[in-house]
């Protein structure tokens, strides 16, 4: 596989010894084939980031470990590296640990391993639970500063949270939701991927509180652990709507809507009114054809620009500043779609 990177820089990128990267480039053998994915994972994250690594200042290696959607994940790791050249004069280096779903141990073990081998930081979305607060605690044992993205762990050692006011977020929803059904008797199916990610807990109870002050009339139906996966989600949307024919519209604050719609179809039912949050590829297509009513969007770029200055200060390469403002909310339609948008995909 042809590359321009010295085997020291592959190898501090993939987080592996010289000789294991050797080894892999060489064919050599005697190398599981998840490390060598490892490595040629690193070479292409190298190649992308190959614009700002010529930049001159001093260097940042900072680890984003997420459990989330292949959607969502694909849309941070976009997001992070546009905005890598603008943070010059420093360099920020950046290694992906991403999972769609999985035991919590896993996640746990992810963050065990960089706390050993070494970090400048940690940009991290994970459930908020004990054994993730520990893990935290291990990684600011090992004198690695731990930012939370979208999701909070606030009983952790982290340093810092970026995203948006879930609360407002969720409160928004209600609001247009109840504008938008009008006195149409509709229950509403609330969408959850996890009780465990902070940030759907607290939309959720946003959009409840709302609704329960401002629109009793509208029962609401939830459902949960789907992961925002399609399968899992189709599943758990099918079976709400056989128990209930009065579902008319939809909240969906953890994600798979395109499963979701499709229950809708294959049951022959309708959908008044459908809310979702952030524009990935799939949301950016399906409010494009009109089939969701609006999303709640924030700017990931923004996010992830204020995660790797939060890094930067603590180890003193910026000055301290205040505390980092939530990210503003914004409710786009199909009229008012962001320049940054994906480029509209067929339909499959």
């Amino acid at each position: 596989m042809g590359h321009p990177f010295p085997i020291r820089e592959i190898a501090r990128q993939a987080g592996l010894s010289e000789a294991t990267v050797d080894r892999v480039l060489n064919h050599r053998g005697g190398v599981r084939e998840s490390t060598a994915r490892e490595v040629h994972r690193a070479i292409a994250d190298l190649d992308r980031q190959r614009t700002q690594v010529r930049l001159v200042g001093r260097t940042f290696m900072v680890d984003i470990v997420m459990q989330a959607p292949e959607r969502f994940s694909t849309a941070v790791r976009a997001a992070l590296e546009a905005e890598l050249p603008s943070l010059h004069p420093a360099v920020v280096r950046s290694r992906f640990h991403f999972r769609e779903t999985g035991p919590v141990p896993e996640l746990t073990a992810v963050c065990d391993r960089i706390a050993r081998r070494g970090s400048q930081g940690v940009i991290l979305k994970a459930p908020d639970v004990p054994e993730m607060t520990e893990a935290v605690a291990r990684l600011a044992a090992a004198d690695i500063p731990v930012v939370t993205l979208v999701t909070d762990l606030p009983a952790s050692a982290r340093i810092g949270h970026v995203g948006s006011d879930n609360r407002a977020a969720g409160a928004t929803a209600a609001y247009l939701m109840g504008q938008w059904l009008g006195g149409r008797p509709a229950h509403v199916l609330t969408s959850l991927s996890s009780g465990f990610f902070r940030n759907e807990e607290e939309r959720e109870m946003g959009f409840r509180s709302v609704m329960r002050a401002e629109h009793p009339e509208h029962t609401l139906v939830e459902i949960a652990e789907g992961q925002g996966l399609d399968a899992e989600q189709y599943d758990l949307v099918r079976a709400a709507l056989d128990r209930d024919p009065d579902i008319r519209a939809v909240y969906s604050i953890g994600g798979g809507n395109v499963a979701t719609l499709r229950a809708f179809e294959d049951a022959g039912r309708d959908c008044d009114v459908y809310i979702a949050h952030d524009l990935d590829h799939d949301n950016t297509r399906l409010l494009r054809e009109h089939r969701l009513s609006a999303v709640l969007h924030h700017d990931l770029r923004h996010d992830l620009r204020e995660a790797c200055h939060l890094v930067m200060r603590a180890h003193g390469a910026l000055p301290p500043a205040g505390p980092v403002l939530p990210s503003p909310i914004q409710v786009v339609t199909p009229y008012n779609m962001p320049p940054a948008a994906p480029p509209r995909t067929p339909a499959v």
